[in-house]
């Protein structure tokens, strides 16, 4: 099991900034790609952004390139999401995703992310 816990969601104004934080603990974290959902009442849950294992290969979303940055610190078990520019439209629950083959995949309990106009 990985248990994921997301931290750093909050109201910002719309141009803000803000970090997203999801720490990983329980079986290792090795292997795995990092990604970040979203969710708004009513809507599917969408692809924000992915980082592999080694942080060298990152995927986006047409809406978060420009915006929006994944990382990660292995030794810290942890993956970041920064997120700038932000618009009322980004307004969402944010959710971690640990994803290996053969191994199936695990997600956080979310953290709310609010952007006002």
């Amino acid at each position: 099991q990985v248990q994921l816990v997301e931290s750093g969601g909050g109201l910002v104004q719309a141009g803000g900034s803000l970090r997203l934080s999801c720490a990983a603990s329980g079986r290792t974290f090795s292997g795995y790609t990092m990604q970040w959902f979203r969710q708004t009442p009513g809507k599917e849950r969408e692809f924000v952004a992915s980082i592999s294992w080694s942080g060298g290969t990152t995927n986006y979303a047409d809406s978060a390139k420009g915006r929006f940055i994944i990382s990660r610190d292995n030794a810290e078990n942890t993956v970041y999401l920064q997120m700038n520019s932000l618009k009322p439209e980004d307004t969402a629950v944010y959710y971690c995703n640990a994803y290996k083959a053969y191994e199936g995949q695990y997600w956080g309990q979310g953290t709310q992310v609010t952007v006002s106009s």
